[in-house]
């Protein structure tokens, strides 16, 4: 089957609601044997069992791939029953592209199914480093019954800034691109393919989200990197799979543009507290802007004190 790639978009095959009735993730097919399981845009919420990202799944010759395990042991769960829609092929092997909760807490259900667990050392040891962080504003925001089962795991295999990996036939290059959203954002392009699952460093259809821990200045840096490779189609991290183009404009742009911004200010000798009246609405139409648009503001202008 050749991918539905282009004006058409891609094959969709909508699972909302399907398993156990709280999971609104989609499963879209990005190419014969890869799959984009898309998240809702909004926060992670009960219903979502926190799974308000986007992961991978890639069918081998020895067993299925997952880029990204969910964020809790039920989202995890969820995510592998909608592997089974697709493929009886056993997880054999989960990547972790960031330290998001997202990105890691589904990896203790995988691991007792016997898979093997891969994640780059910057990621890590930010998983380390907020895990307690994570799993309180998980409670939060899932509730401790959905939250029931999770348990912290770490790769047992970790790089530091490259790997090349084969499985089942397929080449996996992963590269540490961090600090962007979180320190150890992680690409995994797959060349043979020419798909790229970005994990943090993309955001489509949602405004990105500018953290304590993000860098701004190398997540344009890190984006470069995904746009050197000239990927066909990017599987972003939160919203389903699009070209480089639509990548730039909802990602790379809106960063660009409110460094700039934030620069102008500062040379207006503005401070913190003005950052409110920089006027971001041509990034209006991305999911969260009113909640995002002014955080991010001031998450950027701290960080440019100091750069």
């Amino acid at each position: 089957m050749q991918p539905f790639f282009g004006l058409s978009l891609i094959f969709l095959i909508s699972f909302a609601g399907a398993v156990s009735g709280v999971q609104p993730m989609q499963l879209q097919q990005v190419d014969e044997r890869i799959y984009a399981l898309v998240g809702p845009y909004g926060d992670r919420t009960p219903e979502n069992l926190g799974n308000n990202s986007t992961s991978g799944v890639i069918l081998t010759d020895d067993g299925v791939v997952l880029i990204d395990p969910g964020a809790s042991y039920k989202g995890a769960e969820a995510i592998h029953r909608m592997i089974q829609r697709v493929t009886d092929q056993p997880v054999k092997l989960v990547i972790n592209t960031g330290g998001q909760d997202h990105r890691w807490l589904g990896n203790d259900y995988f691991k007792r199914l016997g898979a093997h667990i891969i994640a780059s050392q910057a990621a890590v040891d930010d998983q380390r480093e907020r895990s307690q962080d994570q799993l309180i504003r998980l409670d939060a925001r899932i509730g401790e019954e959905v939250l029931a089962g999770t348990e912290p795991l770490h790769a047992e295999q970790a790089f530091e800034d490259e790997l090349r990996i084969e499985h089942g036939g397929v080449v996996f290059e992963l590269m540490m691109v961090g600090p962007a959203h979180t320190p150890g954002d992680t690409l995994v392009w797959l060349p043979q393919q020419r798909v790229a699952f970005s994990g943090d460093v993309v955001y489509i259809g949602r405004m990105v989200g500018v953290i304590p821990v993000s860098s701004s200045a190398n997540w344009l840096q890190a984006f470069d990197r995904l746009a050197a490779l000239q990927p066909k189609v990017i599987v972003p991290g939160h919203g389903g799979p699009v070209d480089l183009a639509v990548a730039k404009t909802d990602t790379r742009d809106y960063l660009a543009f409110l460094r700039g911004a934030v620069a102008s200010l500062m040379d207006e000798g503005g401070d913190i507290t003005q950052v409110g009246r920089i006027d971001q609405s041509d990034f209006s139409y991305l999911h969260s802007f009113e909640l995002l648009k002014g955080r991010n503001a001031q998450q950027v202008f701290q960080q440019m004190e100091w750069e």
